[in-house]
């Protein structure tokens, strides 16, 4: 996942009711060929998205931006966040397979596991930036007031700084465990698949 981009908007305006973190989310695909698991892996590998903070191909991808809109109330002796409302801006990147006519039926139940897990994966780290986005609602929210509105968004700068970077980390976590797990886990859903087909075949 690509590192977060952030950017803050910090307009007067007037006060609004603190929300859950918004998610705006768009799609992309790239094309993957190939007819057997190692052509498809080395299309993987060479089509996939780059990914700077690893500096390589990855199966898929979700490019990130935090927008911060917040609400300030001034007096002539302090100043208040009145509203915060985060928007996640997702692009999710994913494979899009080319199937060859006649391909093999256990290349196809690969495929289509692989690829379910992979849009699974990146919606996660959706959700991930959701509950950080929410979190940072909240944190903002509870600043308390400030002798002025400079001072208050010195602070909701610190504050911001401070939940995307355990944001970030929680992603990098997530990328770690997943990839740990990766081939216990698609063994996992494959053996599931084949089970449902298996039990379709004899209710038949």
């Amino acid at each position: 996942m690509k590192r977060i981009l952030f950017a803050v908007l910090l307009p007067l305006v007037a006060a609004l009711p603190a929300q859950a973190a918004n998610v705006v989310k768009t799609y992309s695909y790239f094309t993957v060929g190939g007819s057997t698991l190692d052509q498809i892996e080395t299309q993987l590998s060479k089509n996939g998205p780059h990914v700077k903070t690893t500096g390589h191909r990855h199966p898929g991808a979700t490019r990130m931006a935090f927008t911060t809109r917040l609400g300030f109330a001034e007096n002539a002796s302090s100043c208040r966040i009145t509203s915060a409302v985060v928007t996640v801006k997702a692009n999710v990147i994913l494979p899009r397979w080319k199937r060859p006519r006649g391909a093999d039926a256990g290349v196809r139940l690969f495929w289509d596991t692989l690829s379910a897990d992979i849009k699974r994966h990146e919606e996660s780290h959706i959700v991930i930036a959701r509950n950080y986005g929410r979190e940072l609602e909240q944190a903002l929210l509870a600043i308390g007031r400030q002798k002025d509105c400079d001072a208050a968004r010195a602070r909701t700068k610190v504050v911001s700084e401070t939940i995307l970077a355990k944001h970030d980390r929680a992603q990098v976590q997530f990328d770690r465990v997943e990839g740990i797990n990766f081939e216990s886990r698609l063994l996992r859903l494959l053996n599931y698949r084949i089970e449902q087909i298996e039990s379709t075949r004899k209710a038949r």
